[in-house]
């Protein structure tokens, strides 16, 4: 291939299209949208890639595979304007939004295993109960029962006529396991999501399979992550000048400058 000016080859729009498997017509996409860094045109107007180009769909692409296609492109972008800075802290951002979900996941699970843990209470009530009479069951106020109820957590039918809460044996169960975990200190959005979980799965195993399924599904990301990060550093260190190689301050080696 031929070489520019300062040595590096010369590649058109198919050949970086051919090294990522997309359209001549998304690369022009790319470079408009700041992914890839500016290029220079031809006097007929035609855009000069090369590799530095090539390294960073690569890096695009490597980011894009663990921090989703938005992110991939708000940190080139950012690098590509100068704001190294910017374009670290959104991937600061990204790492730190996974591990709150890990510790989401982690939670969730020790919650499920601690409804799972418990012994069978007393048999279901043959008839609905009213909510004096599932709060005495339980031992909690009936206040307790309508903040819950408010946040979603229960969802009693009403009786017609006088309109009473009723609670069936399915909302019997899912009280008795909101009082287990509000005791356990649960905050109202985790309980939430495992009464989600077991009334969407029918049963503990399913949603501990489930759990197990998305913890998978987060070590496959962080790993994507930090493959799509390691690029990222490949990329930046290319595009520091020679100079910067070492850090502000560094000893002269002896016998000065010239060696």
């Amino acid at each position: 291939m031929p070489k520019g000016d300062d040595g590096r080859k010369r590649l058109r729009p198919v050949d970086l299209a051919r090294t990522a498997g997309v359209s001549t017509q998304q690369i022009r996409n790319y470079a408009d949208e700041g992914i890839l860094p500016p290029a220079p045109r031809t006097p007929a107007g035609y855009r000069r890639f090369d590799d530095s180009h090539r390294e960073a769909l690569i890096t695009y692409r490597a980011l894009a595979r663990g921090y989703g296609w938005g992110a991939a492109r708000a940190v080139m972008r950012a690098v590509h304007s100068g704001d190294v800075s910017g374009a670290l802290a959104l991937v600061d951002a990204a790492h730190a939004a996974l591990h709150e979900q890990r510790l989401a996941l982690r939670s969730a699970g020790e919650a499920l295993e601690a409804v799972a843990g418990q012994p069978p209470g007393d048999a279901p009530p043959r008839s609905d109960l009213r909510i004096g009479e599932l709060a005495g069951r339980l031992g909690v106020r009936t206040s307790a029962l309508r903040v819950w109820e408010a946040a979603g957590l229960l969802r009693p039918r009403r009786e017609q006529g006088t309109g009473y809460r009723l609670y069936g044996p399915a909302d019997v169960r899912d009280a008795r396991m909101i009082t287990m975990l509000r005791q356990g200190r649960h905050p109202m959005s985790q309980i939430q999501d495992i009464l989600d979980g077991l009334r969407r799965t029918g049963s503990a195993d399913a949603l501990r399979a489930a759990i197990a399924r998305r913890q998978e599904e987060l070590t496959r990301r962080s790993r994507a992550m930090l493959d799509g990060a390691g690029h990222l550093d490949r990329y930046l260190s290319a595009l520091e000048p020679r100079s910067a190689a070492e850090p502000p301050g560094a000893p002269e080696p002896p016998g000065g400058p010239d060696g």
